[in-house]
């Protein structure tokens, strides 16, 4: 190969003398111009002609581009001299390898900083890949650097004609105990991406667990996610455990906005009319925590073993507040149960004895 390639460029050398050294100079000087060329005028054409147009392309991208182009004209410019020279086949290897490695090195470095040009514009516009966010873009800038750099070796290896094969089989034995080793790591980190991407909860959102834990989300991370209850007790939950359960997101669905329930049973002889009556002037004279839309509601529920089951339902803004209103709306619904004389009957078991046992 390297005799075929010296054979086409000799002829258009012949113009400056039989001299391997002017000739190998000339090569150098005009890959220098080339690249030049390309860096100073091909460049700030196309930044130019791009700002032009409609095209949606970054000039930042553009001079990520220029320094590979620009030092992989002159690695050819000097692959191309050293081939004029003519050195013994082992040294001419050794170039060749060595302008080679440099030339994967110098592509690498660019393919790593354009990922995570590329990435960072992705997650900057979650509408494209809502996968890809500001939270999940150092898992996938860290993975797609690592795929770049592997490969990178392995060319860089079979460019000095180091047999991978070996090397390959090796990484593979490693990756499958590490694999198993770390399956409960592995199994957290893919399901904390999952969830950043399909985000069923973000933090500060009330959710309820399978459990029955209840608290505000405070951080999600890659291995787990953590919620600080009411108690002021954070519980900390591995993602894989969260990825694979039914969370109840009080904060979620078109707004914020909560629905708080208060059961109340009243005596069969009450008023149903009147009770409901107060019930609502409750709801609505709570004008501080609870919403006046959706306006609060009653409702009969059933007829229970010792009393008629009522249910008052208000919206409040957040579901923190639950407890507070709870608290509020019981204690201005037994006063003024109290203040119209309504029983809130008690569970009550009448004992009947047919026989009474007979004394010793």
């Amino acid at each position: 190969m390297f005799e075929q390639l010296q054979s086409a460029i000799a002829p258009l050398l012949n113009a400056f003398g039989n001299n391997p050294y002017i000739q190998a100079a000339v090569v150098i000087v005009f890959s220098f111009v080339v690249a030049s060329i390309f860096k100073y005028v091909i460049i700030a054409g196309l930044k130019r002609l791009v700002s032009r147009s409609q095209v949606d392309v970054d000039n930042s991208f553009l001079d990520l581009l220029h320094s590979p182009v620009y030092f992989s004209f002159l690695l050819l410019g000097f692959a191309s001299a050293t081939l004029i020279l003519s050195p013994a086949e082992l040294y001419l290897h050794i170039v060749y390898s060595t302008l080679q490695s440099l030339a994967i090195l110098i592509w690498s470095g660019f393919f790593m900083r354009a990922n995570r040009y590329l990435l960072t514009g992705i997650a900057r516009n979650s509408r494209r890949v809502r996968i890809i966010n500001n939270k999940t873009l150092p898992l996938f800038l860290n993975l797609v650097n690592i795929v770049v750099i592997v490969l990178a070796v392995y060319f860089v290896f079979s460019v000095w004609g180091v047999n991978m094969t070996a090397w390959l089989a090796s990484a593979g034995i490693v990756g499958i105990a590490v694999g198993f080793a770390a399956k409960d790591t592995l199994a957290n980190l893919f399901s904390g991406v999952f969830i950043m991407a399909d985000a069923p909860y973000k933090i500060g959102d009330y959710i309820v667990l399978d459990s029955g834990e209840r608290g505000e989300v405070t951080h999600i991370g890659m291995r787990s996610t953590r919620m600080l209850t009411r108690e002021d007790v954070e519980v900390t939950i591995p993602n894989s455990v969260m990825g694979n359960t039914k969370i109840i997101n009080e904060s979620g669905g078109p707004h914020e906005k909560y629905r708080c329930r208060v059961p109340i049973g009243i005596a069969y002889d009450a008023d149903i009319d009147q009770v409901r009556a107060i019930l609502m002037q409750i709801a609505l004279g709570e004008k501080q925590y609870v919403c006046a839309a959706p306006e609060p509601r009653v409702r009969f529920r059933r007829y229970g073993a010792s009393a008629l089951e009522f249910e008052l339902l208000v919206w409040i803004d957040k579901p923190a507040l639950k407890g507070r209103v709870l608290d509020i709306l019981n204690c201005e619904i037994f006063r003024q149960f109290k203040l119209h004389n309504i029983e809130i009957p008690y569970s009550k078991h009448d004992l009947y004895i047919k026989q009474m046992p007979p004394r010793e």
